[in-house]
């Protein structure tokens, strides 16, 4: 099965797999966490990154890290570098737990569904419930606002 693997700004890693766990109870070992503390030099956090990849075992792991070009994604680069694992930035929690009930798909199934379900866990709501909103007429497709 593969592995996900958070890694992003304190406390926002561990957040998002408390959250993981709310949902899921099940998935704990599932999914690691690493809470980037601001103190801490990048070469620590990689390091620590990559002894928690290689206890967790797993033959693919999909890395999440919260900000492209911050220092998570940055450490995060560079743990995926060589390895059988992908990375995805800006991690939010449709995205996770999108891949987590997905896990057991191919490698690359799984990065498409964390992609999607990311994307399409950000919306405007609108004030009023669905079935009191009036519908445009100019729609192409009547159901585009479902996953």
């Amino acid at each position: 099965m593969n592995g996900i693997f958070i890694i992003a700004h304190a406390p926002l890693a561990s957040a998002l797999r408390q959250c993981v766990l709310h949902v899921f109870p099940d998935n704990g070992a599932g999914v690691l966490a690493l809470d980037v503390l601001p103190d801490m030099p990048p070469e620590e956090t990689l390091a620590q990154a990559r002894i928690m990849l290689a206890q967790a075992g797993n033959a693919h792991t999909l890395v999440l890290a919260d900000i492209f070009g911050a220092t998570p994604c940055n450490v995060a680069q560079q743990l995926v570098d060589g390895v059988d694992a992908k990375l995805i930035a800006g991690v939010n929690l449709p995205m996770l737990l999108r891949t987590v009930c997905y896990r057991h798909e191919s490698f690359d199934s799984l990065v498409a569904r964390a992609l999607v379900g990311g994307a399409q866990g950000v919306m405007q709501v609108a004030i009023t419930a669905p079935q009191n909103q009036v519908c445009k007429t100019n729609d192409q497709d009547p159901h585009d606002h479902q996953q």
